[in-house]
């Protein structure tokens, strides 16, 4: 029985196709806040993040105010001027 050339031609691409992809298994994913988690990726060998979904502000509903160099505090200094400016008038 004689193959066509379409059906050689499908046969190369799939088993080439097999081989230009990588590898695609489970990993442990780890937090500096301790947490760790199973999923699955091409990376090899554990993944170490400094922000997840349990210690993220977004995810947890607590925002954490960081000043950096008294930003904030000059901030809040200028906007309580300006409100009593306008308690004045």
């Amino acid at each position: 029985m004689a193959k066509t050339a379409k059906e050689k031609e499908t046969k190369a691409a799939a088993a080439s196709k097999e081989t230009v992809h990588p590898a695609y298994g489970p990993i442990h994913v780890k937090c500096a806040c301790g947490t760790t988690f199973a999923t699955r990726s091409t990376h090899k060998g554990d993944i170490h993040v400094e922000i997840c979904s349990a210690c993220h502000p977004f995810f947890t509903g607590k925002q954490k105010l960081v000043d950096t160099a008294g930003r904030v505090e000059r901030f809040r200094r200028k906007f309580a001027k300006s409100d009593a400016a306008q308690a004045t008038k």
